[in-house]
């Protein structure tokens, strides 16, 4: 089965392109089994930095094309359009990709722990839509690992710079001191609680937050000592907040232009700023044209994380170590995956041999005790063993060696093997 990857990143595409293929949760279930095709598989990551479709299939060809299909339709743009923002991965070099963004490193703020969630949440998806084959299931579960190995053996996410501290410092350095100030929160997401929690500890007085599922809204407030309410409120509080984070996961604009200049007539001239840190963004980018306002979108936030992180270079060289050396046993196991089937069938061959042998030699073996007969039989299966140990063993170390698939197809003719099925 070849892999196939065909995604964009925050290194490739703006913010304006990413959320324009980026799937929500039911999306993305009802393009799993699309993706994956009559004989194939399929995995969708996406996130606020990057959307990536892995796949695997007979045909590599055939299964990025399906991914260029997809993305398209959900963007609305033709092939054309969007392919210069895209890149595709196969393989080995796929599945090093995977590994490196679960660990953090490949993300914004490298290190960052959230991603780790993420790629599990996506291989959930998969399995739950049942499109996560031997292939998707072996890369998913190498590509946990080793995120796992590279927060539990280097320090690279040991007080992490992160997208939601690197928005709260942004937010003082524009805003000023954030002693006394007040904080509306859109969305009561992970994302808004972590950047909320942020502003408080540098020193942001009050937090209001607003969603569209108020239970969840009353439960993140309570735990700031703040207050809640549904999206409807929001009007309201942009009269009265300082810093509006905004991090839900609405399909549209949930704060438009002329809600925020409604809202500039009663604010006397104070300034609002604004972290917009939603995929698809939250906060209509016009706003950044009214006078007193400062709008903020999460690729605005690679400088601040650029200075964060520029100390813990040594630890991501040996995450890298961590990484490539899971990109090296997936990549094993892949190449074995063409020799196999032949191991199997030269040793099933041998063993209907022997079967066979024994069959034919019935009559003479009438006279032999229990004991004697179980001699013979461990006698040829040694026999056996012993003639197919060194040609596995060569078939093994062919597939390691990238060489498996000239081998493999030649014990298939040397041996006559799968000829029956022919």
């Amino acid at each position: 089965m070849a892999l196939v990857l065909v995604g964009t990143s925050h290194r490739n595409a703006p913010v304006e392109l990413r959320e324009l293929v980026s799937f929500t949760p039911e999306r993305r279930g009802e393009a799993l089994s699309r993706l994956a095709g009559r004989d194939g598989e399929a995995a969708v990551l996406s996130t606020c930095n990057r959307t990536e479709v892995y796949l695997a299939g007979p045909e590599a060809g055939a299964c990025a094309q399906r991914a260029l299909d997809e993305l398209a339709s959900l963007s609305g743009l033709s092939e054309a359009e969007l392919q210069p923002a895209l890149y595709r991965l196969g393989d080995v070099t796929a599945a090093h990709h995977l590994f490196r963004v679960a660990a953090g490193l490949d993300s914004l703020v490298p290190g960052e722990a959230q991603i780790l969630g993420q790629v599990r949440e996506s291989f959930d998806a998969a399995q739950a839509a049942g499109t996560a084959g031997p292939t998707l299931h072996r890369l998913f579960r190498h590509a946990l690992r080793a995120g796992k190995r590279v927060r539990t053996e280097t320090a690279i996410a040991e007080n992490p710079a992160s997208v939601s501290s690197a928005a709260a410092e942004l937010a003082e350095r524009v805003v000023g001191d954030l002693e006394g100030r007040r904080v509306l929160v859109l969305g009561a997401g992970k994302m808004g609680e972590l950047t909320a929690a942020n502003l408080i500890s540098r020193g942001a007085e009050s937090i209001f937050v607003a969603s569209r599922t108020p239970e969840r809204a009353r439960r993140l407030a309570e735990r700031f000592g703040g207050t809640a309410a549904g999206i409807e409120a929001v009007e309201r509080e942009l009269g009265l907040a300082d810093v509006v984070v905004a991090s839900t996961s609405a399909s549209g604009y949930v704060v438009t232009a002329e809600q925020v200049e409604r809202a500039l007539r009663t604010r006397r001239g104070r300034p609002l700023f604004f972290v917009d840190i939603a995929v698809p963004r939250d906060v209509d980018p016009a706003v950044n044209t009214l006078d007193g306002c400062y709008l903020y979108d999460i690729d605005d936030l690679e400088r601040v994380v650029a200075e964060s992180v520029a100390g813990r270079r040594e630890e991501a060289a040996r995450a890298e170590t961590i990484v490539g050396s899971e990109a090296e046993a997936f990549h094993a196991w892949q190449l074995s995956l063409d020799v196999v089937p032949a191991i199997a069938m030269l040793r099933e061959l041998g063993e209907r041999i022997r079967m066979a042998e024994l069959a034919r030699a019935e009559h003479r073996l009438d006279g032999l005790s229990p004991s004697e007969r179980k001699a013979v039989e461990s006698l040829t299966t040694q026999i056996v063993a012993k003639l197919l140990h060194a040609p596995t063993v060569r078939l093994k170390e062919a597939a390691v060696a990238a060489e498996g698939v000239g081998y493999a197809e030649a014990v298939r003719h040397l041996f006559g093997l799968g000829e029956d099925e022919r």
